[in-house]
């Protein structure tokens, strides 16, 4: 329940943290593909790299083998290539060694040639120091001629019945081989990095094999060649002899033995668990040489090369999801911030705290946001003020209205009597006036907040000959509208203001031809009332100062006149902005006030 409950209050209902998660997932299994993917193809192209290094090294190898290989085949080809040579070689390994040094005695005496003898091998062995040992064995005679780098020469005698050398020098391969056992035997040579080349020694004349030539070499000699032409490279390189025994090894570990995974090298391509999994690379030798050079790279030993790569990678992999998440993770919590102080703003005004203003001067959305919060709360504070003006005002009428409704019946008994008693008097114009001026209270006193434009004309007229009786002869008055605009409705006690505003300040009492009219048409979707008079007038500066009134508020003293600011300011609260009063006068020539409202039918609302 509490990690369900931190979800809900911390990840489910907030955006910018779902937002801030959904990015960093994205931006990190992002980056973290992108390494992986760099890692693999950089990683195997260093593998590839190595690998390539090793097979220079296992080609450096191969040529040099094959080069000591054929060295052996051009010793004998020289052999055969000179007669006396030829001779001599094929009359040592025919004859016992007596008779060869007889006849090479012979052969001295009628022959100035020093190099027609085996003297030209041990010159070999002088120019090459890569060579320990050449051995001739004689097939028939069974015995091995030895010539070492140390210049010394040996005969050694093999009887079959003695040694075990002429039976493995019959199975003996030619081609690139260990050393045979029993010949190190018997010629005392334990050196162990040797390898043999060995080579059948043919008649001239018979083609028959007399014998075999073999040449040991020196093993060791062959990692100053890698070394000397390649460099550093991993792992190991061995050259087998077709039998699987190590003719060379370049780790120092299997000289001497049998290669223990040999029989796995043909089966495995590419790669490979031999000791341990390993790259494998193998180079056959070219014609009848019979060696194979085998190059073997541990994995783990490979993996070596990249691991520092691998390091790099991970350190920029991680700086970048660093900077890739808190750079915008920092632009996303101040959005957060800055939307949490409108949330909580907003939350201020649900508590009716319209004073809330949000303090951001950015030009962003949020910004704009903030802005019109702002404006919108001024607007929507203004507004509050007019309705809550108007909303008095109504409270004010409305408490105006239940004062004058204190037992109105008394009122209109107390009246009615007044009016009897003028009659009965024969006073009728007292009656007249006691009649009209009851009618207007009742009318006054009534709750209704619109009336039709007939009644408010009739009030209009009660309260007219009101005055008209005051002043008898010195003032008319007319009241014109058409019959079909009767049942339109409009605010009430929109016209007696008006009326009133002439007969307190526009009428000419010493003059006897006042006048008022009041006329209503309709245009259109408005009716338009027209109240003209010829009275005084109102001076220019006091008819400007008028006009700019009806545009402000009412002020605390004004709030309990029915004037022509209170009409106006109840036509456009009733109806809107491009309702209202409009006024116009000439000192000595009267005023002309007209009102105009929507024109509407129907029953209409009750109240402003």
């Amino acid at each position: 329940m509490g990690l369900r409950r931190a979800y809900q209050n911390y990840i489910s209902n907030n955006f910018f943290v779902k937002l801030i998660l959904i990015f960093s997932i994205i931006t990190v299994l992002t980056i973290v593909t992108l390494s992986y993917f760099t890692f693999q193809t950089m990683s195997e192209s260093m593998i590839q790299n190595e690998l390539n290094k090793q097979r220079d090294a296992m080609e450096s190898v191969n040529r040099y083998v094959n080069n000591k290989y054929e060295s052996v085949q051009l010793m004998l080809q020289d052999v055969y290539r000179n007669p006396k040579l030829s001779e001599n070689v094929t009359y040592l390994l025919k004859y016992s060694f007596q008779e060869y040094v007889m006849h090479r005695l012979d052969q001295f005496s009628s022959s100035s040639s020093t190099l027609t003898g085996l003297d030209y091998f041990k010159n070999l062995i002088a120019d090459d120091p890569d060579i320990a040992n050449i051995i001739f064995y004689s097939s028939e005679k069974q015995f091995l001629y030895v010539n070492s780098q140390q210049g010394l020469t040996k005969l050694i005698y093999t009887n079959a019945s003695r040694s075990f050398v002429p039976d493995a020098m019959a199975l003996q391969n030619p081609g690139v081989s260990l050393p045979n056992y029993w010949v190190r035997q018997s010629i005392n040579q334990w050196e162990p990095k040797l390898y043999s080349v060995q080579s059948t020694i043919n008649d001239m004349g018979t083609l028959k094999s007399v014998g075999q030539l073999i040449v040991y070499f020196n093993s060791e000699r062959i990692k100053s060649v890698i070394s000397g032409n390649v460099g550093n490279y991993h792992g190991y390189i061995l050259v087998l002899a077709s039998d699987g025994k190590v003719v060379f090894d370049s780790s120092d570990q299997y000289y001497g033995s049998i290669y223990p995974y040999a029989d796995k090298l043909n089966t495995l391509t590419g790669s490979g668990v031999l000791q341990e999994d390993s790259y494998i690379t193998t180079l056959a030798s070219p014609g009848n040489s019979g060696y194979l050079v085998v190059g073997i790279a541990p994995k783990s030993e490979v993996a070596k090369t990249y691991k520092s790569l691998q390091r790099l990678i991970i350190l920029i992999s991680t700086a970048c999801i660093l900077v890739a998440v808190i750079i915008p993770s920092l632009f996303v919590i101040n959005f957060a911030k800055r939307t949490n102080k409108i949330i909580r703003s907003m939350r201020k005004v649900e508590t009716g705290d319209m004073t809330v203003r949000i303090q951001d001067t950015k030009g962003d959305e949020l910004g704009q946001i903030s802005r019109g919060f702002n404006e919108m709360l001024g607007e929507l504070t203004r507004y509050i003020e007019r309705v809550y003006k108007a909303e008095i005002k109504q409270k004010h009428t409305e408490m105006t209205a239940m004062q004058a409704r204190i037992n109105p019946h008394f009122l209109y008994n107390t009246l009615e009597v007044i009016r009897m008693r003028a009659i009965s008097q024969g006073i009728t114009d007292v009656s007249e006036m006691i009649y009209s001026l009851a009618m207007l209270f009742k009318s006054f006193v009534q709750q209704q907040t619109v009336v039709t434009l007939r009644e408010e004309m009739e009030n209009c007229s009660r309260y007219l000959e009101l005055f008209r009786i005051r002043y008898k002869d010195k003032f008319s008055y007319s009241l014109h509208y058409d019959r079909e605009l009767a049942e339109r409705k409009m605010i009430k006690m929109s016209l007696q203001p008006l009326v009133e505003n002439y007969i307190v300040h526009g009428m000419r009492t010493d003059g006897t031809d006042n006048e008022i009219t009041v006329c209503a048409v309709g245009e259109a979707d408005v009716i338009r009332v027209t109240i003209q008079d010829n009275g005084i007038g109102i001076p220019q500066g006091r008819l400007e100062e008028i006009k700019r009134s009806l545009d402000l508020p009412e002020t605390e003293e004004e709030e309990s006149s029915l004037g022509l600011r209170s009409v106006n300011e109840r036509l456009k609260l009733m109806y809107g902005k491009e309702y209202g009063v409009e006024i116009t006068s000439q000192p000595a020539i009267g005023t002309t006030v007209t009102l105009w409202f929507p024109y509407s039918e129907g029953s209409g609302g009750d109240n402003v």
